[in-house]
């Protein structure tokens, strides 16, 4: 299981949330480097201001009421003043050069003997050393009296902007990215035989070059099977006429003649004529049949039954609980009837149909007791044209099971020939559920 997202929409819009969330932290970066000497500049003249103004005070003052002004200051200014004691604990500061700024400025202009940490004895602030005669003190600020570090607020907005850059590329990719699934759809419509509706050339100029090459596409195939199944049926019709001639004249003929001869001639007469119903099933396989969005399976397995218990050709029919489906039903019916004839005539009369679904996939499965078909031979089997001089008869044209792949490939579903327990063929149509298409 891969972690990276397969759709064109998802990629899209990670990549660019990506590219955002790299330039906002190169942005965010570039903030603080250029700000960081002049911050530190103002926090350090509000410290020097501070530390002026208190020293003032107590120059000014008695010496005997220094201490009770400390007290004074502290309570209106925020400001505490501690007095030196000897062996105080003072913590280095953090090298990230800010307060390697503020500190150079202090020594700067209040003197090379000012000391400037972060924590004295334990306790945190920011403490400011200074001396009044031969008098040490510490001065204590509050950081709300210094000027507060803008990166976090930055953040803050450099995250709102990213949702909403975010927000327009979905809304961007997801319109972009429609034309293309639309393209997507037609495309696998016509992979299962079907002529697709023209899809809308709009969008991106690409985009639309893209749709009117496929609306091209698309219509030139369409007008190819219509020039082949015209062509087929034109063959027929001018086929069948002098068959049916033949075929009226050999039953006008008297007993006199040579039986076998005339049976000969009837029979390849009749293969003649179920030859040229394959090529028409086959032109027909990809027709424009309207979809019955409800179509019962079992009901059309049923139906053909009767017909091959007159022609003496009783099926053995299993039916099982099939959900309603989307089916094309004269083409449907062609797909089971080519099964069955199939294995009618090369399974001898021992042939089962069986319905069900799981799932995934409705199937229907046709099984005969013949002479089967490899493995290694299956999926060349269901091209047209395609004969085994071996395993099954040399007769007919060769089309049955590609007309059967054709039909199950239009309905989004797929044919397997898969060897029968205790010998024969088993050929597996099976048809996705619409909760799995």
């Amino acid at each position: 299981m891969t972690l990276w997202p397969q759709t064109l929409l998802a990629r899209s819009v990670l990549l660019i949330a990506i590219l955002l969330v790299l330039a906002h932290l190169a942005w965010l970066q570039i903030f603080r480097v250029s700000t960081r000497e002049p911050r530190a500049r103002q926090v350090s003249q509000q410290i020097i201001s501070t530390v002026n103004l208190t020293r003032a005070a107590l120059v000014t003052a008695e010496p005997s009421k220094r201490y009770s002004l400390l007290g004074e200051i502290a309570e209106r200014e925020g400001v505490q003043v501690h007095v030196a004691q000897p062996g105080e604990t003072l913590a280095p500061l953090p090298k990230t050069g800010f307060y390697e700024f503020v500190e150079a400025d202090l020594r700067g202009q209040l003197g090379a003997a000012t000391k400037f940490t972060l924590a004295r004895n334990g306790v945190e602030g920011i403490w400011v050393s200074f001396d009044i005669d031969s008098d040490s003190f510490w001065m204590l600020m509050p950081e709300s009296r210094l000027a507060s570090d803008e990166s976090l607020r930055w953040i803050g907005w450099g995250a709102l902007v990213l949702l909403l850059a975010v927000g327009g590329a979905v809304l961007i990719v997801a319109r972009i990215n429609r034309p293309l699934r639309a393209l997507t759809q037609a495309a696998a419509q016509m992979g299962r035989g079907a002529t697709p509706a023209p899809v809308d050339e709009n969008g991106p100029t690409e985009i639309r070059t893209l749709s009117r090459a496929f609306n091209q596409m698309a219509a030139d195939r369409k007008a190819l099977d219509d020039e082949r199944a015209l062509l087929l049926a034109g063959v027929s019709h001018d086929l069948r006429t002098p068959l049916a001639r033949i075929r009226l004249g050999i039953e006008m003929l008297d007993d006199k003649g040579d039986a076998s001869i005339r049976d000969g001639i009837v029979q390849d007469i009749e293969d003649i004529d179920a030859a040229i119903n394959q090529f028409l099933d086959f032109a027909r396989a990809a027709s424009s049949e309207s979809e019955t969005p409800d179509a019962n399976l079992n009901e059309l397995v049923a139906a053909l039954a009767p017909k091959y218990a007159r022609a003496g050709k009783p099926l053995i029919v299993q039916t099982g609980e099939v959900p309603p489906l989307p089916l094309r039903k004269l083409a449907m019916q062609r797909l089971i009837s080519n099964l069955i004839d199939n294995a009618c005539k090369h399974g001898g009369n021992e042939v089962t149909v069986v319905t069900g679904s799981d799932n995934h996939a409705a199937f229907v499965e046709v099984l005969d007791r013949g002479p089967g078909i490899p493995l290694e031979q299956a999926e060349h089997m269901l091209q047209p044209f395609t004969r085994m001089d071996a395993a099954r008869s040399t007769s007919g044209t060769g089309l049955g099971l590609a007309i059967v792949d054709r039909i199950a490939k239009m309905h989004g579903g797929s044919v397997r020939l898969l060897p029968r327990e205790g010998g024969g063929l088993r050929v597996r149509a099976e048809l996705p559920l619409k909760n799995s298409i």
